[in-house]
């Protein structure tokens, strides 16, 4: 039996249950079908009273409803009855824990994504990552389950764990000693005025609470006088396809298709339109970002807003995951997910990338995107003829699974350092930041707002010494040369750091965007929004 776990955990995204509310599915087995359980329940009955030790029964079954699933797609799955509470909190509520979303891969961990906000983002852990040990024990290749990776990394807040990790292109292991803490399963990160028309809007998963949260937020811009938009969808693995046809439909004019669903069966064929109800930002220059790990949901909004050329579509390819799942669950607690139609956009594209496969080579196609270089260059991109199609103003956009971006913006990747990376993993920043203003509090007077500490405070040669300097004490010995390459980051993330101390999120989020590559070059592509949303063209591409 494959060891690859097909969903993820602490809060990941990819789990739709509920996603086709009302969808009447067929119980009536064919003869074929019927002819194949007598034979498996002969099977079973044979094995009971004849093989050479006792079994335990519910495995057995467990184990051959797995069985079947796994040879379907990548994303059918069996949840057993101890894994049910903790794939009911990834959707709703919190827990205590160190903040990730991790899928098990051929017997290693893996960590998706850190959760915004949580523990293990603080600390640097990063997508991709690999957990090799824990608390000095070794996790990678023991066949750990997701109820074993549930046992060693969630706690008690406060609690401490030791957690090892292999990362690509880092030549050690990093060491990790993080401190469990509430993580709160919110779906927006952060909403903010960049300038006085220009709003800003994180998204990191599409939750049961994201429609209201999202639009919360962009009442809360539009008060403060936004007229244009960047929606950032990067890294957002998807969730519940309602609050995606939500958002979408905020953007868009009544009747204009959002999605369509096609499957086997007649209930599997659905269109979903945009209503007269919503769309409290039908006009004005919009951009939303997307990247390799945004997906779901996150293509469905972006697809949407594509097709009926609404908006500048940012960034790099996104997953590529347009598969509609229903839910069956069992008397003892346990459930199966199943596959039952494919996500299309309204062009007609088809938002799931090809699974014919096996598993593993699926699992790591965006590592081969790294390889081939198509995440940093747009030029690497190889896309068939046969898969144009054409938005509503007639502009050609590519299928073959995910989204293309209008304007292909990769993420910047100079500027990394083992001296960055070190004191990211010692939490130096958070420590120093914490230590600076308690032991000044005039600050909060001298920058009475996020404001004006975004715009008049300013890192001088003699904090950045203080700071190199409690870092050393803190186990982080200067790094000359590993400074200056990574000056740029390790300047923003001070300041960064320092405002989250005084002001929260609202100094902390602006600060980071501020060195970030796609927000800035989105920001400066707002007056091509604008000419997209009159003309239905983008020029740069003409």
């Amino acid at each position: 039996m494959s060891s690859i776990l097909k969903y993820s955990l602490f809060g990941s995204a990819f789990v739709l249950i509920g996603l086709l509310v009302g969808f009447k599915i067929k119980d009536a087995s064919p003869a074929g079908i019927n002819s194949g359980l007598m034979k498996f329940e002969r099977a079973l009955r044979f094995i009971e009273s004849n093989y050479v030790e006792e079994l335990d029964e519910d495995k057995i079954v467990d184990d051959a409803i797995e069985g079947v699933l796994e040879g379907m797609d990548p994303h059918s799955f069996y949840i057993p009855a101890s894994e049910m509470k903790q794939m009911r909190e990834q959707m709703a509520g919190s827990f205590d824990g160190i903040g990730v979303q991790f899928n098990i891969l051929e017997d290693t961990i893996y960590v998706e994504a850190p959760i915004s906000g949580g523990p293990s983002e603080k600390l640097g852990i990063m997508a991709g990552d690999r957990i090799v040990a824990v608390n000095g024990e070794n996790v990678a290749g023991i066949g750990i389950t997701n109820a074993d990776v549930m046992g060693l990394l969630k706690g008690p807040k406060g609690s401490e764990v030791d957690v090892t990790i292999l990362r690509r292109a880092t030549p050690k292991p990093l060491e990790f000693t993080i401190e469990r803490d509430r993580i709160p399963l919110n779906s927006l990160d952060f909403a903010y005025m960049m300038d006085p028309e220009t709003g800003y809007i994180k998204i990191n998963r599409f939750s049961e609470t994201t429609y209201a949260e999202f639009r919360e937020a962009l009442e809360m811009l539009q008060e403060k006088g936004m007229s244009q938009l960047i929606l950032d969808l990067r890294g957002n693995p998807g969730g519940y396809m309602e609050m995606a046809r939500k958002m979408a439909d905020e953007f868009l004019a009544a009747g204009k298709v959002i999605v369509s669903t096609e499957g086997r069966i007649s209930a599997s064929k659905q269109e979903y339109r945009s209503t007269s109800s919503l769309g409290s930002f039908e006009k004005g220059p919009l951009v939303v970002l997307i990247d390799y790990g945004s997906a779901s949901a996150s293509e469905i909004v972006s697809g949407a807003v594509q097709d009926h050329d609404r908006g500048l579509i940012v960034g790099v390819r996104s997953f590529g995951k347009g598969l509609v799942q229903i839910q069956e669950e069992f008397e003892d607690g346990s459930a199966m997910r199943i596959v039952i139609s494919k996500y299309y956009t309204p062009s007609g594209r088809c938002i799931q990338k090809p699974y014919d496969k096996s598993d593993s080579e699926y699992e790591d196609e965006i590592a081969e995107r790294f390889e081939s270089g198509e995440i940093f260059d747009e030029s690497k991109i190889v896309i068939p003829d046969s898969l144009k199609f054409s938005t509503a103003s007639g502009r050609v956009v590519y299928g073959g699974g995910g989204i293309y971006p209008d304007v292909f913006v990769a993420n910047d990747t100079t500027g990394g350092s083992a001296y960055l990376t070190d004191l990211q993993i010692n939490d130096v920043f958070r420590k120093f930041s914490s230590s600076y203003i308690d032991a000044r509090p005039e600050m909060l007077k001298r920058y009475d707002s996020p404001e004006a500490f975004l715009t008049n405070f300013k890192l001088t040669s003699s904090l950045v010494n203080q700071f190199t300097a409690f870092a050393a004490e803190k186990g982080v010995p200067y790094d000359a040369a590993g400074y200056q390459k990574s000056k740029r980051l390790v300047d923003n993330r001070i300041k960064a750091y320092i405002g989250r101390r005084m002001y929260n999120d609202d100094g902390f989020f602006p600060v980071l965007n501020q060195v970030d590559k796609v927000i800035q070059e989105a920001y400066k592509l707002m007056p091509e929004a604008a000419n997209l949303e009159r003309t239905g063209k983008v020029s740069m591409n003409d």
